[in-house]
């Protein structure tokens, strides 16, 4: 997303960006970001769009209400991209790639590599509430059977 803007005015951007991530409420988090793309615009649209593109993703820690050093975990994609590193070096002798499967392969073997670096996840011991978290979010998405079945009968009447 910054990269969309001019180097003078990254600064307070992600200054703001991380005030609304150190939030502990939703809604506030939400309202924030918004607030900052809204403003943003007008002056670069593409940092706006950016800032929009990935505003859900980066405020899930915060509606699942996931605090402490799990929180802190799981903001970073820093797991991630060591992971992405490694496949990657494992990748770059390959210099003909024979199908689609060969580079299924060469990531899978990239991937078992990285696992050798795999530490314990910090704030593991809220694993467990992230998981409730989740179902909680995922069965409040679900639509209600009573409710979809008088939906279709109404419709058929």
């Amino acid at each position: 997303m910054l990269e969309h803007l001019p180097e003078r005015d990254r600064p307070p951007v992600k200054a703001r960006m991380r005030k609304a991530w150190r939030e502990t409420d939703y809604p506030r988090a939400l309202e924030q970001l918004q607030r900052l793309a809204g403003e943003l615009d007008h002056t670069h649209p593409g940092a706006a769009s950016s800032l929009r593109e990935g505003m859900d993703e980066t405020l899930t820690v915060i509606r699942l209400g996931i605090t402490g050093k799990l929180r802190r975990t799981l903001e970073s994609t820093n797991a991630c991209e060591s992971m992405i590193d490694t496949v990657r070096r494992t990748q770059r002798n390959v210099k003909h790639w024979a199908s689609g499967e060969m580079g299924l392969r060469w990531t899978a073997a990239g991937m078992r590599e990285a696992e050798k670096q795999f530490r314990k996840v910090i704030g593991y011991t809220d694993l467990p509430r992230l998981a409730i978290a989740i179902e909680r979010q995922l069965h409040l998405q679900q639509p209600n059977p009573a409710t979809t079945e008088q939906a279709a009968i109404a419709v058929t009447v």
